[in-house]
């Protein structure tokens, strides 16, 4: 049985609450259910680029907030590194010329390397990534 793998679109709806996915993810023994190195990077450095940005009171207080509620939600799941593996297949989607993001190569180069199950709505860029196996659990 494969594991899932979810990308950072998918965590931030997870994080939301959005209905479609929760339901998705109850479904599943949360023992399945991953995400990236690279999902947490993209989310504490948008957290702290909000922690930059903020002013002084509430809007830095809700800040702060948001980082440690995202440092929780990380304590609370597994998050699949890139590894050796990874960087031989990330090594070969690049000499395929697969034209996707950085952080999106990453992401769905660490899912190939465990044959993992990619749960993401950005079916247009990851469509592109040969027998990487997609669904969407915001529909």
């Amino acid at each position: 049985m494969s594991i899932y793998v979810l990308d950072t679109d998918t965590v931030t709806f997870q994080q939301a609450g959005r209905e479609t996915v929760l339901r998705r993810l109850a479904a599943v023994p949360a023992a399945m259910v991953y995400t990236t190195v690279i999902t947490l990077r993209e989310q504490l450095r948008g957290r702290l680029a909000d922690i930059d940005r903020a002013a002084e009171g509430p809007v830095l207080v809700r800040a702060y907030q948001q980082l440690q509620a995202t440092l929780l939600y990380f304590s609370h799941i597994s998050v699949l590194p890139l590894t050796v593996a990874a960087v031989a297949k990330l090594t070969d989607l690049r000499e395929m010329k697969v034209r996707i993001g950085t952080q999106d190569l990453r992401i769905a180069a660490i899912a190939l390397s465990v044959n993992g199950v990619l749960v993401t709505s950005n079916r247009r860029d990851f469509d592109q990534v040969p027998g990487l196996t997609i669904e969407d659990w915001n529909v």
